[in-house]
């Protein structure tokens, strides 16, 4: 009796509820991608058809609309690139774990060039060498001026806009 060795079972194929967890995936990082701001979308690398689906997104009010729209969304993110848009929404949404690491890492930048001086100054020209230098260096003396006179902190927050920014370009945000 000859044996029946089934070559298919090398290859896996997917579950017909694996292919529909990851289409609902889709549709819910789609529904996400309505959610983002539209100057955010223009950094996406997202095709035409799916940008202006996206786009189109807030007009449609009534539930099963919106939830047909979704689902068209879904449709048109399995031709995307998944990775790359999840990893750039990682990076400029506000709810993620990344962004708020990177948050943190700024206000700890803006808290040790108010405190720390020159020493931290050159640290932080060494990690951002585009810094203009004085402009930076200005800030943080005012900075420094209204923390030893109980003022309102506008200058830190000069100071940390102007360290995002930084931040953004060196990232490619901007």
């Amino acid at each position: 009796m000859a044996e029946f060795h089934d070559d298919d079972a090398q290859f896996e194929e997917k579950s017909k509820s694996q292919i529909k967890r990851e289409l609902h995936a889709l549709q819910d990082l789609g529904e996400r991608l309505t959610t983002l701001q539209p100057q955010l979308l223009e950094r996406l690398p997202l095709t035409d058809p799916l940008r202006k689906a996206v786009l189109d997104a807030p007009k449609h009010k009534a539930h099963i609309a919106r939830k047909r729209h979704i689902q068209y969304i879904g449709k048109l993110m399995r031709d995307q690139d998944v990775d790359a848009i999840v990893a750039l929404i990682e990076q400029v949404d506000t709810s993620t774990r990344q962004y708020n690491e990177r948050f943190h890492a700024l206000e700890r930048w803006r808290d040790q060039l108010i405190a720390g001086g020159d020493a931290a100054l050159d640290a932080f020209v060494g990690e951002f060498p585009d810094c203009d230098r004085q402009h930076l260096r200005s800030l943080v003396r005012h900075a420094q001026h209204e923390a030893a006179h109980n003022k309102p902190p506008a200058a830190a927050r000069k100071v940390f806009k102007y360290i995002r920014e930084l931040d953004e370009t060196k990232r490619g945000l901007r």
